[in-house]
């Protein structure tokens, strides 16, 4: 049975960090690529970093280009994401995904994070 387990989220005034992790079990943690997806009330949801297999490559969404650091621990089988100069419009579910090497869709979600910026 494969979980995603997030932590670390919570409540955090505009400007500080805050840094999310992603404990994995039940899968073959260096064989899928790993992402945090955010979805704020409303809005749709977005994929805001992303970490390949092995880590030396990652993506970043340009809202957080900057200023969110991904990566990832095959050892631990866990990711995290440090999350610095936050903002009001951050404020989200913070979710852990992961996909299969190949695989366009993300097979397997946690249950999700909530971050609140407050300004």
């Amino acid at each position: 049975q494969v979980q995603l387990v997030e932590s670390g989220g919570g409540l955090v005034q505009a400007g500080r960090s805050l840094t999310l992790s992603c404990a994995a079990s039940g899968l073959t943690f260096n064989m899928y690529t790993i992402a945090w997806v955010r979805q704020a009330p409303g809005k749709e949801r977005e994929v805001v970093a992303a970490t390949e297999t092995t880590g030396r490559h990652t993506y970043y969404a340009d809202s957080v280009k900057g200023r969110f650091i991904i990566s990832r621990d095959n050892a631990r089988n866990t990711a995290r994401l440090q999350m610095n100069s936050l903002k009001p419009e951050d404020t989200a579910v913070y979710y852990c995904a992961a996909k299969y090497r190949g695989e366009a869709d993300y097979r397997y979600w946690g249950q999700g994070t909530q971050v609140t910026v407050s300004s």
